[in-house]
């Protein structure tokens, strides 16, 4: 199945991403948790969305539902103007190796494996040559400033370092949407701060759309858009203060 197959009749003035309804519910009768009860989103192409809220909230469930990671209970989530809980798991899973791209708390790298290396790693699945694999991944590691530190494994790096990687490792797809659950959370504040520095100039220079999980309004603050949770809801969205 071809990459144009998974987005065929997608709308161009349509909202990248539209949420209506979404509710994802755990368990069953006395046991049931509601983790998502009726959200309602849409996100355009170039922005940068930050969701916040305590532990519980719903702000995670929501990224790994547009992420394709989860699954909505009920509602409706379209990509590009697809209806995405229409599409199978093979669609699912070509329509995250080709528009999506993941950075997570933790930098799930392989430690053995050298910087270019693990960069190189979503491009192995496309089946494409190890030539052009390097090219890119090298391409994506100087757009992250890591270059000269190509040849470095995981424990010859920093954290900050380390999020670069799987930073460009989750560029080097060329993806639409980037998905990033607490991108800091492992760092110190000026670590934090530089990888959010790099963050944002993806936005800005590339037209990423970026879509955040955090805990830090330091950091939400780098976002256009804040996005609360509360109880599986969204409490309120608002203009990040710095782009007032």
């Amino acid at each position: 199945m071809s990459r144009l197959r998974v987005i065929q009749g997608g709308q161009s003035d349509a909202p990248l991403v539209s949420l209506k309804g979404i509710t994802r519910v755990y368990g069953e009768g006395a046991a049931e948790v509601r983790a998502l009860d009726g959200i309602d989103l849409e996100v355009r192409q170039g922005d940068f969305v930050a969701f916040m809220g305590p532990s519980g909230s719903g702000k995670s469930t929501c990224l790994n539902v547009l992420g394709c990671l989860d699954v909505p209970t009920t509602g409706s989530y379209a990509f590009a103007g697809v209806e995405v809980t229409d599409l199978d798991q093979v669609q699912r899973a070509l329509l995250r190796r080709h528009y999506l791209g993941f950075v997570f708390q933790g930098f799930n790298l392989l430690a053995r494996t050298s910087a270019v290396e693990n960069v190189e790693l979503p491009l192995v699945y496309r089946g494409m040559s190890s030539r052009e694999r390097r090219i890119r991944a090298l391409e994506a590691l100087d757009e992250v400033g890591l270059l000269e530190w190509q040849s470095h494994k995981p424990n010859e790096l920093s954290g900050g370092q380390q999020q670069r990687v799987a930073i460009a490792r989750a560029l080097v797809s060329g993806p639409q949407v980037l998905l990033a659950d607490e991108p800091t959370g492992n760092l110190d504040s000026e670590r934090g701060r530089d990888i959010m520095r790099v963050v944002q100039k993806l936005n800005r220079d590339r037209g990423i759309t970026i879509v955040m999980v955090t805990h830090e309004e330091e950091i939400a603050a780098y976002a256009d858009r804040t996005v609360h949770f509360l109880d599986g809801r969204i409490a309120r969205s608002e203009v990040s203060k710095a782009q007032v």
